[in-house]
This record gives structure tokens, sequence and C-alpha cells, in this order.
């Protein structure tokens, strides 16, 4: 069952249950992948599904934050919810060992030596971790690594 379909099904199963908050989440998620379908003018795939959800995922992340500096504790308790939603839909996160593998193979891949080579570093580890890590995170292991 594709993630569209996952949709689908725990709508349904969230509107038997009367569980207002995870059915507004899942509309919410439905929603965008029909605006996204709109604007593409095809079908979206899976990967473009993945991708979405990671924005999502990362907008509510950033959110979170923010309102945890500021002491909105109401807010972030909501963005919490969201997010562990969101985080079912996705692909399981790489573990930190994992991703630093990835990215050892890259760099011996591109042959990089310096930091100088950290974005072709990046655009070959990117698409291989595509919504099983954050970008910061990358990010932050490319640099240790190169460095």
């Amino acid at each position: 069952m594709n993630i569209v379909e996952r949709l689908q099904a725990d709508m349904k199963q969230a509107m038997k249950n009367k569980d207002k908050f995870r059915l507004s989440v899942i509309r919410m998620m439905r929603s965008e992948i029909q605006n996204l379908e709109i604007s593409k003018s095809v079908p979206v795939s899976e990967d473009d599904v993945i991708e979405l959800l990671s924005k999502e995922k990362k907008k509510r992340s950033e959110s979170l934050e923010e309102y945890q500096a500021v002491g909105r504790d109401d807010i972030v308790e909501d963005l919490k919810k969201e997010i562990s939603i969101l985080e079912e839909y996705l692909p399981a996160q790489l573990s930190d060992e994992e991703l630093r593998a990835i990215i050892q193979d890259a760099i011996h891949k591109v042959g990089a030596t310096s930091p100088k080579d950290m974005g072709k570093v990046m655009q070959e580890v990117m698409p291989q971790v595509k919504g099983r890590a954050d970008g910061k995170q990358v990010n932050r292991f490319v640099s240790e690594l190169l460095n």
C-alpha cells in the first residue's frame, strides 16, 4: 500500500475513532498532495509524496524551535503531535552510523579532499538519503568528515 492509499485508509479510521486532531493532519497532507498533483498536471510519484511530507515535517520542526524559544507550550505540543503523525508516513530515518557510511562512500566516489568539495559530496549524498535524513544533519556530517 502506497502512502496516498494509507492516508485514505487512516483518514477513514480517524473519522470512525472521532480523532479530530489526527483527521485534520491527514486532511492537510492529502490537500498538499492534491495541490502538488494540480501544479504538476500529472499524478504524483511516491518520491514526490515523500519529498512533500519531508518538507512539511521540516516546516513544523522549524516552527517548533521558534515557539519553544518564546515559551508557547500549547502550540509546541500540537506541533510535536503533528510531527509524530507525519513521521508515520515517512521512511525510517537513517542512524548516524548509516548516514556517515553513505557520506564516506560518497567522499571516496567523488574524490573529495577538502571542504571546497562539499557541493560535490552533497550532490552525491542527498538523492540517496531523500526523506530519510535531514539536510542540516547531512551538511554537518559532510563538514566534519571533510575537515
